[in-house]
């Protein structure tokens, strides 16, 4: 739950330093602007709300492991992903986008904070602890801080912490070992097709390579 805390934190003094103009600049998701990936933080911020406060009985189905699954590469059809440049431009100013996750955001920290780490919660149809959730959602952070700053060299990055945590959960995820010759970074942004490896890093990935992307879902 630490690790949550801090790349949730991290991640939201990211996008409160920002530049107004840094909002109009391409993020690490294709397609999106950095405003439609700071929207898509308010709806994730939202959706930890809504987890923690869907009490679930019964045994857990899945851990933080199995909260995530491994699917097709997106092909730009899914209506959520259309939606959410829309509502990001409906803002208007960059101002009011990063008003509402700091608003947001911080409640979904403070939930976070409160939650007994060993009760249930229910979301996607699933049953599992609030420590699992709270630590699925350390990738989900990590890997949207590395886009938001994927255009913006000055921006910081994420934590090391929760960077080698979240490298830990994609392999995990995915069944494989990354080399330790690749940085927990360059692992994570290879491993998920954000960028492509280069020949010495496929040569060391070996058979993985073949398995690329892991797109998470």
């Amino acid at each position: 739950m630490d690790d949550f805390s801090h790349a949730w934190s991290a991640l939201r003094a990211a996008v409160a330093g920002l530049p107004a103009q840094d909002f109009e600049r391409p993020s690490g998701c294709a397609g999106w602007l950095v405003r439609d990936l700071v929207c898509h933080l308010v709806i994730d911020a939202q959706d930890v709300l809504i987890t923690l406060a869907t009490p679930a009985g019964g045994d857990p189905t899945v851990d933080a492991v199995g909260y995530w699954r491994l699917v097709e590469p997106p092909t730009g059809e899914d209506p959520l992903d259309a939606l959410v440049p829309r509502l990001a431009a409906a803002y208007g100013e960059p101002r009011w986008l990063t008003f509402h996750l700091d608003d947001v955001g911080s409640a979904a920290g403070r939930a976070a904070a409160l939650a007994d780490p060993a009760a249930r919660v229910a979301t996607r149809d699933e049953v599992l602890t609030v420590a699992d959730y709270l630590t699925a959602y350390v990738l989900e952070w990590t890997l949207h801080h590395l886009d938001l700053i994927a255009h913006l060299p000055s921006a910081p990055p994420p934590p090391a912490e929760t960077l080698a945590a979240a490298r830990t959960a994609l392999e995990a995820i995915a069944g494989v070992r990354f080399p330790a010759s690749l940085s927990d970074r360059d692992a994570l942004l290879i491993g998920t097709g954000r960028r492509a490896p280069t020949p010495a890093e496929e040569a060391a990935l070996g058979d993985v390579t073949a398995r690329l992307p892991f797109v998470l879902g």
